[in-house]
């Protein structure tokens, strides 16, 4: 069998190109209201970059588990069980209606943490503000995660790159009119930037309803005998997901309390690390598409029974990661100065931001492609049900990761680029374990496959 396949790199990437430009758009909307924010001052900046962070940590288990459809509805639909992909849905609505009650608890108390994070009492107001703002919306965001999900595991990526194109011409007017109160609207600063969001989302959402109950979605999978719990399924979807779910949270945890910490040393700290992270943004979460779209191509073939094309989906994962990735590292390099510069803020502060955030970019265009291996390995794994592995592995590397930085920032006292390197350092090291397990090849076993199949 061929490592590589021409047919499965342009399958793999018919399938993911979508969701490359569907995750892009999201960066394009986080990038956008951050630039709005920069023409009020550092400060908006820094707020927004905490208070967003705060909002997918208190998600990140909920989002975790709900996505995890994207892989279960692939597995089934290459078992060619169309009729059980929708009910994966089903499943997922009622994991997120029984999420909300648990949301605005958690919402509540992390509201109150602000407090306590040692920011300058004007950003913790701002972030709060935003924070409480996109937790409203956070029901909705499940929901749209599910559909988006479902839509990515039966191949019609092109369903979620058009819905989320869609929401940036809702969002990104929308942002700019309640911010700068622009045509007789209330001017909301920080709180217009999350209703924009909220807004956009309850937005997709109806579209994809649309899709989803069309006359032709519904008679080819049956959706009208989709709804009700379905055990078996909704044992499989937590047996799987539940530790990508733990896996989520975790890591998102390690990454907030890493984030929070160094926003401790000020202002021009934090507002340094969220322009080289907007820049990161371009270069991640488009990959997230790939990894999507290998993830995806995985669980067909564990559904079909047929791992013999596995390696023709990693190596064409690799190869189109590796290269895109490596491109953007160059561009980063070459032009550090003047994408920082980009986020320009009208206070006395941003020279020290621009020399900081300069130095840091060596940091992002060192690991971006240590995410790309993250990213394609991970997809491979999850694909093939190897959750649990993910969990313990990653778990462990991102909280060794954050023990460290609690004695470099709090105990050592040292510097933020000590701490920065200490970050790329755990990336790096995360993908070469990631890649050991993948070319191991424990995960592919018969016995280990027949277990994720099974009800």
């Amino acid at each position: 069998m061929k490592l590589l396949s021409l047919t499965t790199l342009r399958a793999l990437a018919r399938l993911s190109l979508p969701m490359v430009v569907s995750h892009g758009s999201f960066a394009v909307m986080v990038f956008s209201d951050r630039w709005f924010l920069a023409q009020i001052d550092s400060v908006h900046v820094a707020a927004a970059m905490g208070g967003g962070v705060a909002m997918f940590f208190c998600i990140s288990f909920f989002i975790g588990l709900i996505t995890y459809a994207n892989a279960l509805v692939a597995q089934y639909y290459g078992a060619a069980d169309f009729h059980k992909c929708p009910k994966v849905v089903t499943q997922g609505f009622l994991i997120a209606l029984v999420s909300v009650p648990f949301l605005a608890l958690i919402g509540y108390g992390m509201g109150r943490a602000f407090d306590y994070l040692g920011h300058d009492s004007t950003q913790v107001s701002l972030e709060r503000a935003y924070f409480y703002t996109l937790m409203l919306g956070s029901g909705f965001t499940l929901l749209k995660a599910c559909l988006a999900s479902y839509f990515a595991g039966i191949g019609r990526t092109q369903v979620v790159m058009i819905i989320d194109v869609l929401a940036i011409f809702i969002n990104i007017p929308l942002s700019w009119l309640l911010i700068f109160g622009k045509f007789g609207l209330p001017e909301l600063g920080i709180v217009g930037a999350g209703l924009g969001t909220v807004t956009a989302t309850a937005f997709a959402i109806g579209i994809y309803l649309l899709f989803y109950l069309s006359r032709d979605h519904h008679a080819q999978f049956s959706v009208g005998k989709s709804w009700g719990i379905e055990p078996g399924i909704l044992r499989r979807y937590l047996r799987l997901g539940t530790p990508s779910a733990v896996e989520s949270f975790m890591n998102t945890a390690t990454f907030n309390l890493f984030l929070l910490m160094f926003q401790s040393y000020g202002v021009v700290q934090g507002a340094a690390m969220a322009i080289v992270f907007n820049w990161d943004m371009l270069s991640f979460i488009p990959m997230i598409g790939l990894n999507i779209g290998v993830m995806t191509l995985i669980g067909r073939f564990v559904g079909a029974g047929d791992m013999a094309r596995a390696n023709q989906v990693i190596s064409s994962g690799l190869i189109l990661s590796l290269g895109y990735t490596g491109t953007l590292a160059i561009l980063f390099l070459i032009f550090r100065v003047d994408l920082i510069n980009v986020f320009a803020t009208p206070d006395e502060h941003f020279g020290e931001i621009r020399e900081l955030a300069s130095i840091m970019m060596l940091g992002l265009t060192t690991y971006m492609m240590a995410d790309a291996i993250i990213l394609i390995c991970g997809g491979a794994l999850r694909g093939a049900g190897d959750t649990r592995w993910i969990m313990f592995t990653s778990t462990s590397v991102h909280w060794l990761m954050l023990i460290a930085q609690y004695f470099v920032i709090v105990k050592w006292r040292a510097g933020p680029l000590v701490s920065w390197w200490v970050f790329v350092v755990m990336l790096i090291s995360l993908a070469f374990i990631y890649a050991a397990r993948l070319f191991r090849g424990r995960w592919r076993q018969p016995e280990r496959l027949a277990r994720v199949m099974q009800e």
